[in-house]
């Protein structure tokens, strides 16, 4: 099992969610996160003051697969959130993380069928 932690641009939230439904990754959970890391935030025009925005507003997926739906997963996501055919910074950043257990809170089930 593992634990896949994507940070995406919010533009490309519909389209990756719609992209792995296809896939067969259909149980997630979606966080509004604010950061930012090579862009380092961006200068705005707020009711006529310069304001300047370290933060930006990005999507942050969690989502738990098998072993077997990992390339799948990252593959997918990586090729839907991309902006452009080479990409861009800001594009985002894909985790995945070793799960040790799971364990589903309706049910006495736990381990990969819990996922």
């Amino acid at each position: 099992m593992k634990l896949i932690i994507a940070v995406i641009q919010p533009t490309k939230f519909a389209a990756v969610r719609d992209a792995l439904d296809r896939v067969g990754v259909t149980r997630m959970t979606v966080c509004d996160a604010h950061g930012y890391a090579r862009q380092r935030g961006h200068d705005e025009v707020y009711r006529g003051y310069h304001v300047n925005t370290n933060l930006l507003r990005k999507i942050e997926l969690v989502i738990m697969v098998n072993d077997d739906f990992v390339e799948r997963t990252v593959a997918t996501i990586e090729e839907v959130a991309r902006t452009g055919p080479e990409g861009n910074i800001g594009d985002g950043k894909v985790f995945v993380l070793p799960a040790v257990e799971t364990y589903q809170i309706s049910e006495d089930t736990h381990g990969p069928g819990a996922v």
